[in-house]
């Protein structure tokens, strides 16, 4: 028996209409933009953000127990790409090797959902916003929606000896950074770290490689110029957003 016919016969209630989900938070982060973001959370600590619920979880009793928990899981939406495709180019394989988009964690996605592990650095009680969950090491843009907070719990979550496909077979070359100092005075040094951090991962599309070419990454409200020269990312002008438009 075909599938389809199977499930019309034994299970007619799993083919009803799609869940609509609406977003119960929003990400706060210096990112506002695609350009820069890490490829998975975890790998720069040193970036920090919040999660700043809806008003109707606006409420204490929502996170009551997160406290007691060193990470958690958000589930979230791609908010500023298009549709996906079957197959993508992960930049871990040099943007040149197609990958069906379910053996990857592409961000060009059927439904557009992202899943990170970030750590819960504490809870605060906002008098206006409520419960505000500030984290470390999350990999979402400024806005992005949440649709969900659940805690990470490592009998469960935590397998140290899976395979990860082509991951494990391709290494990520790390660049190195030269910030002159006289350029850190827009930012905290929380924020000049993370920002070491997020170059070093090398921002740029995996298929650019020209030393000539000066980029921008929009960063905690300043536009961070740079260019790159083999292994050396060097950070050339630091100004105000806007300055350059």
């Amino acid at each position: 028996m075909p599938f389809s016919a199977f499930l019309i016969t034994f299970a007619p209630n799993l083919l009803h209409t799609p869940m609509q989900i609406d977003p119960i938070a929003h990400f706060r982060s210096p990112l506002d933009s695609k350009f820069g973001i890490p490829r998975q959370s975890g790998l720069v600590e040193e970036l920090t953000g919040q999660i700043v619920f809806t008003p109707p979880y606006r409420h204490a009793e929502a996170v009551r127990g997160l406290e007691r928990f060193d990470f958690a899981w958000l589930i979230w939406e791609f908010s500023a790409n298009g549709d996906g495709s079957l197959t993508v180019r992960p930049p871990r394989l040099g943007g040149n090797q197609r990958m069906g988009v379910f053996a990857t964690r592409s961000p060009f996605r059927p439904n557009r959902l992202g899943l990170s592990c970030v750590r819960i650095e504490c809870i605060e009680q906002h008098p206006r916003l409520g419960p505000v969950i500030h984290v470390r090491g999350a990999d979402l843009m400024d806005g992005t929606p949440i649709y969900d907070v659940k805690p990470y719990v490592t009998f469960a979550d935590s397998h140290p000896d899976a395979r990860s496909g082509f991951v494990d077979d391709s290494q990520w070359r790390e660049l190195q950074v030269v910030m002159p100092a006289e350029l850190a005075a827009p930012f905290t040094p929380g924020q000049w770290a993370a920002l070491r951090r997020l170059l070093a991962l090398d921002p740029r599309p995996r298929y650019h490689d020209d030393s000539s070419r000066t980029y921008g990454m929009p960063f905690a409200g300043h536009d961070v110029r740079f260019s790159v020269s083999g292994n050396v990312l060097t950070v050339t002008e630091i100004t105000a957003a806007g300055e350059h438009d």
